[in-house]
């Protein structure tokens, strides 16, 4: 028994022990000066006094009736055993103390971070500064506080300590976008273009639906890092005595001459032009101030923002445009800084409409350089107000020139935006719509290739449900895209052909809206289709014009779906079907599906059925529906079309029977029942 004694008290004191070497860590961690295993110790502390309490409960609900052996070496463990709970004790209110002091500190941090919000705002980057820095002495783990220190340090230009405070604040949360989003511009800023990259990508592997904010930032590093190798080849050539390096320079120098007579910056611009070969070029051209031309030079400047030109004025207009298309082919920083100077922003919508041919020419070449690829759209949308292009480049429809498709080109970039879509919410019903109906009503007068693309255009913007909407609903927009394809029959050339298909598609895109409008204009529209794809001279439904007739049999089928008047008219324009039963033997299963749809809703007209019984309809919807179709979206049509023929006229059911189609049919009763 005595023996069995020892072992336990042996046993008692090793728990003891380790219980101390626990508490020691436990001490450790609470003084710690790294706040992440300050935070983790506390969490563990107040999980084994939540621990110790519960066990306390249940050894009140349960006594053991045991023997105690009273020994010396037991009364010791026993009375370090005490000394360890009155520890804990003093933790516990330690711990207590502590997180209410945690709670006022937060609250004093918080009040201190919105004072250092408040000076930031401000532009006060030195008290913004001080306040966080104060919130960060009442609560060091606090990581918005880093961030928004490193913010105001980036502002100040201090780098370092921008990228310091980032730091800290991932040893706060490791996963803060913020923080590495702020270390990377600051990276860049100081030329490490690789450290950069590794914040955005750290980014992107944080939140993978941050793609857009990464693109965006890897392509700055990008550009930057393609400036300063730029600039650093542009150097060297200047330095091993290149004459065309320098004669960049020397040009930039006596076009700073003041006071001099226009015709002789005119000149000079020309010739500058001229010297503009490459990126080298380039990059010295705005490495030397080439952009303040402009700005510094008041003769240059008056002549370039008039209202209304002279001849001197207007050469030396089109001369800067040429020099900037020089300088910004293919170098997106000469591109931004082009955009940043405040009279080419403001003057570049004036140039537009002008009216002067050769003005208006290379202002749109000039836009052409920016709304070709992605970057210089953006850099559009971000330093002009495109709220009136829409307006202003449709205008140019009217040219007869290259002007009209240079015009085309520029809209159809950018409608690639949706930024651009938005802005032009602002100005359709206004200045839009009225001068579309206008440019639609005088196809035979405008330019008819230009009017085919820009129908395209607007039909592109039906995308955004909004334009779509005030489009569907404008009455004379309607009129006049009727307009355009009666004219279609009276012109038989290609142009006119191709406008045709715009006006068709654009029908159809505002045909998915539904208003009182599209109701009203439903059986001409309806009408119109039926003639054009019936036209006899075989223009739209031969091989050459297929495309064309898919456009019309779906804009028809829209018309027919909800409108009993266009369904009544076309059995009455078409008694025997003949245009539609042509369309249903087509090779495109496009305008097959289409043209069964269509047919399935004129079936609930009264005899429609009936005048369809000496015609082979049946076999060749049977046809569809039994798999000659590959789309499943064309089977199901041919199925619905051939049941409600049989419905509307039972007679059909013979064929059917002849050609043993009935197995299809009760197949196809599935999507009948639902009609």
């Amino acid at each position: 028994m005595l023996v069995e004694a020892d072992q336990e008290e042996e046993e008692d004191f090793q728990r003891f022990l380790r219980r101390v070497d626990d508490i020691a860590n436990l001490v450790q961690g609470l003084n710690s000066t790294d706040p992440a295993v300050k935070e983790r110790t506390i969490a563990e502390v107040e999980k084994r006094l939540y621990d110790q309490e519960t066990s306390r409960e249940e050894e009140s609900k349960t006594m053991v009736n045991r023997t105690v052996i009273n020994t010396r070496a037991s009364d010791v463990a026993n009375a370090k055993a005490v000394n360890a709970d009155g520890f804990l004790a003093i933790l516990e209110k330690d711990a207590k103390e502590r997180a209410k002091q945690r709670k006022r500190n937060e609250h004093l941090a918080n009040a201190l971070k919105e004072k250092g919000n408040d000076a930031f705002r401000k532009g006060d980057y030195v008290v913004a500064i001080q306040r966080y820095t104060e919130g960060l002495e009442k609560m060091k783990d606090k990581q918005e506080l880093y961030t928004n220190r490193a913010q105001a340090y980036l502002k100040m230009h201090e780098y370092e300590k921008a990228i310091t405070d980032c730091e800290w604040a991932l040893k706060c949360n490791e996963k803060c976008i913020k923080a590495y989003f702020l270390m990377g511009k600051a990276y860049l800023t100081l030329r490490h273009y690789s450290e950069s990259k590794q914040c955005y990508e750290k980014i992107l592997q944080i939140d993978p639906k941050k793609e857009t904010l990464f693109k965006d930032c890897m392509n700055e590093v990008n550009l930057e890092e393609k400036r300063m190798k730029d600039e650093e080849r542009a150097m060297k050539e200047v330095q091993s005595g290149n004459l065309a390096a320098l004669s960049i320079k020397e040009m930039l120098q006596k076009l700073d001459r003041p006071d001099q007579n226009i015709l002789y910056y005119t000149g000079g611009i020309r010739l500058l032009t001229g010297a503009m070969k490459d990126c080298t070029e380039q990059t010295l051209f705005r490495t030397n101030n080439g952009f303040s031309i402009l700005k510094d030079n008041e003769i240059v400047r008056r002549g370039f923002c008039a209202e209304r030109k002279n001849t001197a004025e207007v050469d030396l207009s089109v001369s800067l445009l040429f020099l900037w298309q020089a300088v910004c082919t293919g170098n997106e920083e000469n591109q931004h800084l082009l955009l940043t100077q405040p009279d080419v922003n403001a003057q570049l919508p004036k140039l537009l409409s002008s009216g002067v041919l050769e003005i208006q020419k290379e202002t749109l070449a000039l836009i052409s350089l920016y709304s070709e690829n992605e970057n210089g759209r953006r850099l559009l949308l971000r330093h002009q107000d495109l709220t009136k292009w829409l307006q202003i480049l449709m205008t140019f429809v009217k040219s007869t020139d290259v002007r009209a498709s240079s015009a085309m080109n520029i809209l159809s970039d950018l409608t690639k935006e949706e930024r651009f879509k938005t802005q032009c919410r602002a100005m359709l019903s206004t200045g839009v719509l009225p001068l579309f109906t206008q440019l639609l009503t005088s196809a035979k007068l405008v330019n008819q290739a230009a009017l085919a693309h820009c129908i395209g255009i607007m039909g592109n913007l039906c995308a955004d449900v909004f334009i779509r909407m005030q489009m569907a609903e404008c009455e004379e927009c309607w009129q006049a895209c009727l307009k355009l394809v009666d004219e279609c029959f009276d012109v038989s050339t290609p142009k006119y052909q191709e406008c045709l298909f715009a006006v068709l598609g654009l029908m159809m895109n505002l045909l998915l809206e539904s208003n009182v409008i599209i109701q009203y204009f439903a059986v001409d529209i309806s009408g119109r289709c039926m003639s054009l794809l019936g036209d006899k001279d075989g223009r739209i439904v031969t091989a050459g014009g297929q495309i064309t007739s898919n456009y019309g049999i779906k804009t028809l089928s829209i018309c027919t779906r909800n409108n009993r008047q266009a369904q009544e008219d076309l059995v009455k324009s078409d008694k025997r079907f003949s245009v539609l039963l042509k369309l249903l033997d087509s090779e495109n299963e496009m305008i097959v599906g289409n043209a069964a749809f269509c047919l399935g809703q004129c079936l609930a007209v009264p005899g429609a059925a009936t005048s369809l019984l000496n015609s082979n309809v049946v076999m060749i919807l049977l046809k569809h529906a039994g798999g000659d179709a590959t789309r499943t979206s064309v089977q199901e049509n041919a199925a619905i079309a051939l049941g409600k023929l049989c419905v509307a006229e039972s007679r059909h059911i013979f064929q059917l029977r002849k050609l043993n189609g009935l197995a299809i049919l009760n197949s196809a009763m599935k999507y009948i029942h639902s009609i």
